[in-house]
């Protein structure tokens, strides 16, 4: 009897026949004749989200990965029917029918081309050791399909034949195919017979996904607990697919201009003289840089939110010295705080009972820096107010301009995290650490989140973090963790930053050098190369492995570094506007090929070319010794950055790079804009912008977006958006202007340079009145026809020299 009723217990479980459906509006209650109960809530005409219930019933509908005040969009068609063997429910995009057999599910578009449909569906297997039900669902696997995102996943960038498990780990050297990593994303794309959609499985247990791995005809998703609860989302592009998830779980707001510049930072910058120095060599060099970094050795004892008095003694001085100089400093902030009852935080978390505790009352002990360590529940509102206060001192006082989260998986060094057994608010909704394992980093980032934008105010707030979960964009950036020194590592940075965009997150970098070990100087260049084209860009090291500074490897290696550093900087209102419609729109920042073009086979297994914003396409060279490489261009017309050379897209081109370059194509075209040189963000006044114009026969539009980067005004409309459309012949081009918004730049002129005209250029009109080009130069050095006009103007047309146009 016992051995039966323990073979019970490890049984798979699934719903029983559907005896009746209930609508209230657009959400629809299946209940089956064993108890179980499916809910299915039509979001949008192209999300639905299904909801499993076992025998217990359904618990509280609550998520930290979407809002729970977000509004649900007014259906413009919805229509339910009951059939003989089914259940469909249809919306403007999407068909989904209910099996009154068993439950099982299937979506269709409206042309009736099956994009989902359930294997052994919803199941699950009830865990006699934590009470907890192991959810499970399974689906079939469609003819040609690919799968794409689940975050920072080391890995190649099409998931199929992979297994992966999201659980939040200090990996520290990690290496392609560990798993898992710091950041848990349970969002995934599938891409089948050119169309699109995606899966969120918002479930914060330790949760698995296998990708047709162990059965080539079944794609599998399962949590230690908690509810099957996911999200359909209808694309049908891939683009379209990561927008809706973005939009569901929230952008972030707009960062400060400066924070997308280049930030430099090492384990550890100590004592001052040492920080100061820093920012010594890169004014006296002429290295571009907004953001100098302390490590842990800053604090006094490692006890979060002080100052080692023996190495900066007078840091309210330092920081506004720097901050003269245009450096903003940000500091690390780590979850442990130290026992030590001399300390004031320990001592006001102790009192509040703010920290942790284990299952039977004893409060949570681990050792991290600073030695045995409480740490708080950011899962509670009143916490997560107390954390956000801490930070007035370092914010509004010392003037720190950005706070970076690290060790937040949460990590210690004892076992690597807490105890299964340790317990949380989960505002509300009472768990262990099963549960909230994998969200704690992101409510650290949350509480923090709140506090440097409270003591920022009025200026915008800078926070990053390790560890998150899907939603976590709305709080931090973030960057890929404990990487190494090596070619390898490269290559995975590219990866890791793409894959991490288009899983909703798109403010990412890596630490440009590695983390772990010492680059040479051909890495080190290659990797700031590549990494002038993420949205964070910081260079960040070991201290045991010797200096990392762009300066660091010789006077041949500095001049490299810098450039590219410059041609960021000049880059910052293209890489500004591509974060703006992140905002705005969903978009990705980084875009994998396959995004570019999905009815283009050829991007489907290609991982190394990706696209920054709508116009700038990008691929790294991560072979040493290497003076250039073949890379795929999608279909079109493109241009070689470096040298104007046109190509044609839909095959494959050499693009030759020695040191000095990077493979980097402009889509034909586009408008590119500039800003003059500067040091750091603010140091000169932008009385012109350079527009750098592309040809195209035929029409393409660009935007560039502008509200001084810095401040709030933004969201009461003090912005401005410039749409810029090219239209080419054979015999002209025409660039035309649109306005909208009151914003003043500080800008009044525009410096246009023409690019790879397809006919000698004549004469010039702007709007209507005649203009004269003069001989310009580009930054890359190419000699181009030139006119500076009014940042006002509406058109400017250029007409072929009079012995071409006839």
């Amino acid at each position: 009897m016992v051995n039966d009723l323990a073979a019970k217990g490890k049984q798979e479980f699934f719903p029983g026949q559907v005896l009746s459906c209930t609508q209230q509006g657009p959400d629809f209650l299946f209940t089956c004749d064993n108890g179980v109960q499916l809910s299915v809530q039509v979001i949008t005409d192209k999300i639905l989200r299904f909801r499993y219930a076992t025998e217990a019933g359904f618990a509280a509908d609550f998520s930290y990965a979407v809002p729970a005040d977000q509004p649900r969009q007014a259906l413009e068609f919805l229509e339910f029917r009951e059939k003989p063997d089914h259940y469909r429910i249809t919306t403007e995009r999407l068909i989904c029918t209910i099996s009154k057999q068993n439950a099982a599910s299937r979506v269709l578009d409206r042309s009736g081309t099956l994009l989902s449909a359930d294997e052994k569906g919803f199941h699950w297997e009830y865990d006699y050791e934590t009470g907890n039900d192991i959810v499970k669902m399974s689906k079939q696997v469609q003819s040609g399909v690919h799968y794409y995102g689940l975050g920072d996943k080391p890995d190649n960038m099409n998931l199929r034949g992979k297994r992966f498990t999201n659980w939040g780990t200090d990996t520290y050297g990690y290496t392609k195919g560990s798993d898992p990593l710091y950041k848990n994303i349970p969002f995934y794309l599938e891409l089948q017979q050119k169309i699109a959609h995606g899966i969120f499985f918002d479930n914060t247990f330790k949760a698995s996904f296998d990708f047709a791995a162990e059965r080539a005809d079944v794609t599998s998703f399962w949590a230690m607990g908690g509810e099957m609860n996911y999200y359909f989302i209808y694309g049908p592009t891939l683009t379209e697919v990561t927008q809706e998830y973005t939009r569901l779980t929230c952008p972030p707001e707009l960062p400060p201009l400066w924070a997308l510049g280049y930030h430099q930072c090492k384990w550890s910058y100590f004592p001052e003289s040492n920080f100061r120095g820093i920012a010594k060599g890169f004014r006296d060099r002429k290295i571009p840089c907004d953001a100098l970094y302390l490590d842990i050795d800053y604090m006094d004892g490692y006890r979060c939110f002080t100052w080692s008095p023996a190495h900066f003694p007078e840091p309210k001085k330092m920081v506004r010295e720097l901050a003269e100089d245009g450096f903003k400093t940000i500091v690390i902030i780590d979850p442990g705080i130290k026992i030590d009852p001399n300390y004031s935080v320990h001592k006001e978390g102790l009192e509040n009972d703010y920290f942790c505790r284990r299952a039977d009352g004893p409060l949570m002990k681990g050792s991290v820096w600073p030695g045995l360590c409480n740490f708080p529940d950011y899962t509670r509102p009143d916490v997560r107010e107390w954390w956000a206060g801490l930070f007035k001192g370092l914010i509004q006082e010392d003037g720190v301009r950005g706070v970076w989260n690290d060790m937040n998986e949460p990590a210690v060094f004892e076992k690597g995290t807490f105890p299964d057994d340790v317990r949380f608010s989960y505002d509300g909704h009472s768990a262990s650490h099963k549960k909230a394992h994998n969200i704690y980093g992101m409510q650290m980032a949350r509480a923090t989140a709140a506090g440097v934008k409270q003591f920022s105010y009025p200026n915008r707030p800078f926070t990053i973090t390790r560890s998150t979960y899907a939603g976590g964009q709305r709080y931090s950036s973030a960057w890929t963790g404990d990487n190494i020194a090596s070619w390898e590592h490269l290559w995975l940075a590219n990866i890791q930053c793409q894959r991490l965009s288009i899983s909703g997150f798109s403010f990412v970098g890596s630490d440009v050098g590695g983390f772990i070990d010492t680059p040479d100087g051909e890495l080190y260049v290659r990797w700031v190369a590549l990494a002038a084209f993420h949205p964070f860009f910081r260079t960040h090291s070991s201290g045991d492995h010797g200096d990392q500074e762009p300066w660091s490897f010789g006077e041949q290696y500095l001049d490299l570094a810098r450039g590219f550093i410059e041609l960021r900087y000049r880059l910052l209102p293209y890489m500004y506007t591509t974060f703006w419609q992140y905002v705005q729109e969903g978009t990705p920042v980084l875009r994998p090929l396959t995004f570019l073009d999905q009815n283009d086979t050829e991007t489907y297994l290609r991982m190394a070319e990706f696209s920054l914003g709508d116009h700038l396409l990008v691929c790294p060279i991560t072979q040493a010794g290497a003076d250039g490489r073949w890379m795929y261009l999608p279909r079109g017309d493109w241009f070689y950055y470096w040298t104007d050379e046109a190509k044609q897209g839909g095959a494959e081109v050499w693009a030759s790079a020695p040191l000095d370059r990077i493979p980097l194509f402009v889509k034909a075209g586009a408008v590119i804009p500039m800003y003059p040189l500067m040091q750091y963000v603010g140091e000169k006044t932008v009385d012109e912008l350079t527009l750098h114009v592309y040809f195209k026969q035929g029409s393409e539009t660009s935007v560039v977006y502008d509200d001084g980067g810095e401040g709030y005004g933004y969201q009461q409309g003090q912005s401005t958006t410039r749409r810029f459309t090219v239209t080419g012949t054979a015999t002209g081009l025409t660039l035309a202007q649109a306005i909208e918004g009151d914003y003043q730049p500080s800008f009044t002129t525009y410096r246009i340079l023409f690019h790879g005209l397809g006919f000698p250029a004549g004469a010039a009109t702007v709007d209507q009145a005649a203009a004269a080009f003069t001989a310009g130069e580009s930054e890359a050095g190419l000699a181009l026809p030139e006119l500076v006009v009014a940042s006002s103007f509406a058109t400017i047309t250029l007409s072929a020299a009079p012995d071409t146009a006839g």
